[in-house]
C-alpha cells in the first residue's frame, strides 16, 4: 500500500517527531516502505531578512543541519528501515508538500503539535496546511 513515506523533523522541537516517528518506522515495516526524512531550513536568502546574516549564512546553516540530522537518522532510525534524510529550504508546509511531490511520497506523517504559537494564529499551524494543500495522504499523529 505505501512504498515511500515522508517524515517531516523539526530537530529543535521533539514534539515534531517522538509520537510520529514510532509510527512511521511501524507503517515502514508493515509495508517494506523506504521512510524520507526531511527537516526545512528557513529561507534567509529574502532581502529584508538576509541583510542581517553573512553571505554564507545559509550554507553554513544547511552543513550544521546537515550534521545533526545524520545524528537523529543514526541514533532514531533501526537499521533495518531504508531511510533517506534531506535538508529542504523554505516555508515549512510548502517545502513539506514539494519534497512529498519530488518523492513522489504515498503517505506524509506528521505530528500534531498542540503547543501553540503567536505564528500558529496568524499563519495557521504546517500539519494544517498541509493536510489541506498536499495531493498525498496525510497521517497526523496526535
Amino acid at each position: 500500500m505505501y512504498n515511500r513515506i515522508l517524515l517531516p523533523v523539526d530537530l529543535n522541537e521533539e514534539a515534531s517527531w517522538e509520537k510520529a516517528l514510532p509510527v512511521a518506522l511501524t507503517l515502514c515495516r508493515t509495508f517494506g516502505a523506504s521512510l524520507q526524512i526531511i527537516t526545512v531550513l528557513p529561507d534567509y536568502r529574502m532581502p529584508m531578512v538576509g541583510s542581517y546574516f553573512p553571505s554564507d549564512f545559509a550554507e553554513k546553516a544547511r552543513n550544521g543541519l546537515k550534521e545533526v540530522q545524520q545524528r537523529f537518522v543514526a541514533e532514531h532510525v533501526p537499521d533495518d528501515i531504508e531511510v533517506q534524510a534531506t535538508v529542504v529550504d523554505g516555508s515549512p508546509w510548502e517545502a513539506i508538500i514539494k519534497a512529498g511531490k519530488r518523492i513522489n511520497a504515498d503517505l506524509i506523517v506528521m505530528a500534531s503539535h498542540t503547543k501553540r504559537k503567536l505564528a500558529d494564529y496568524v499563519i495557521g499551524p504546517n500539519a494544517e496546511h498541509v493536510v489541506h494543500h498536499s495531493k498525498q495522504s496525510v497521517m497526523i499523529v496526535r
